[in-house]
């Protein structure tokens, strides 16, 4: 893969276009969420943002003076994840993000959610869920996809759109570290702290791109998307200005990681 990464230190939604897509009142299309997925999983899942978030939340769980004794994780995973989860918490229970609602309620001490959260059509409703899931004095600490993330992407949608002679809603919107503090206030929790990883990656052209977010399972899945694919020209258009702020051959996309943490109350 013709990407190179650049780590920056941490700091501290897109308008929906005119489509002429089928109405719907959910923002994103939870079977093309799953059918994104297999497809990713079949290809060979692109892991290495969550992989970064993964490490992360490790490293503050390293900060935690305390054993946990039941944990769930929320989401995308690897094989290996569990194993390390172990190191922390006696048990690890593992679910996707859509199952949260079906969880007993107070059953865990410990909910980890990685690159689960960021395409739900209710993330109050998610956030609520995991709450529920928790006893009370439990953390919940995670990561999702938030920010400014994809900025030279959605200028090479915004080039494609001029080609095709429409708008489309074409990359998904984020939320920004505030609303998501607020959100989980909103949810019940107590001292939510959110910050923001970001993450520079270096793409050789726009095609290495589209194959790395496929491999994420992270391409378009609004439901507003237009079902129309894009002309030979709109294509040529998205490259030519992913390509414009290029650098020795290089094109630098900004990825930000939203990792939150917060306890559930003490009963």
């Amino acid at each position: 893969m013709a990407r190179s990464l650049t780590l920056t230190p941490r700091l501290s939604p897109l308008a929906r276009r005119r489509t002429s897509a089928p109405v719907t009142t959910d923002l994103f299309d939870e079977k093309a969420r799953v059918l994104r997925r297999e497809r990713a999983l079949r290809r060979g899942p692109e892991l290495f943002l969550h992989k970064r978030a993964f490490d992360d939340v490790m490293e503050r769980l390293e900060s935690v003076q305390r054993s946990f004794s039941r944990a769930l994780f929320v989401g995308c995973r690897d094989a290996a994840w569990r194993e390390r989860l172990l190191a922390r918490a006696s048990s690890v229970d593992e679910i996707e993000a859509g199952e949260l609602l079906r969880v007993e309620p107070g059953c865990y001490d410990l909910c980890v959610s990685i690159g689960a959260l960021d395409t739900e059509n209710d993330l109050r409703r998610a956030l609520l869920a995991m709450r529920f899931a928790l006893k009370p004095d439990s953390l919940a600490v995670g990561a999702l996809s938030g920010g400014d993330t994809l900025p030279v992407l959605r200028s090479a949608m915004r080039a494609a759109d001029e080609a095709m002679g429409g708008a489309s809603p074409r990359v998904h919107p984020r939320v920004e570290p505030s609303a998501l503090a607020q959100l989980i206030s909103d949810a019940g929790f107590a001292m939510p702290v959110v910050d923001v990883d970001r993450l520079d990656v270096s793409y050789r052209c726009f095609s290495d791109l589209v194959r790395d977010l496929r491999s994420m399972g992270a391409t378009n899945i609004l439901s507003a998307r237009s079902r129309q694919p894009l002309t030979h020209a709109a294509l040529d258009a998205a490259a030519r200005q992913f390509m414009s702020p290029a650098k020795d051959g290089r094109v630098t996309e900004r990825f930000e990681l939203l990792h939150f943490a917060a306890w559930t109350p003490n009963a």
